[in-house]
């Protein structure tokens, strides 16, 4: 598993070459699966944080990424989640504890 950088733009443009032949609904999903392989190895890494940027839109992105952490809270594999002080386009995950 790769070490992930410690910022992930999850605006599918950013990860997919072929994003244009995806529905919106499809683009979303990409970026949700996206995030959690970026988490997965973060934690796998022992990274003490992560960021993920997830934009201003509608929030639909947004409100996707923040459930999935809350359950990631929850399953206590990461400590937990804030926007970022300086731009909530962005979420800080705190991943230890």
């Amino acid at each position: 598993m790769k070490k992930p950088p410690v910022q992930i733009d999850l605006h599918a443009e950013a990860f997919l070459s072929d994003w244009q032949d995806y529905a919106a609904d499809e683009l979303a999903n990409e970026s949700l699966i996206y995030m959690r392989d970026m988490l997965d190895a973060a934690i796998y890494w022992d990274m003490p944080q992560i960021k993920f940027v997830h934009g201003k839109g509608k929030g639909i992105l947004k409100k996707l990424v923040y459930d999935e952490l809350k359950l990631y809270k929850d399953q206590k594999a990461i400590s937990h989640f804030h926007p970022a002080y300086h731009n909530e386009d962005i979420v800080v995950v705190i991943i230890g504890f």
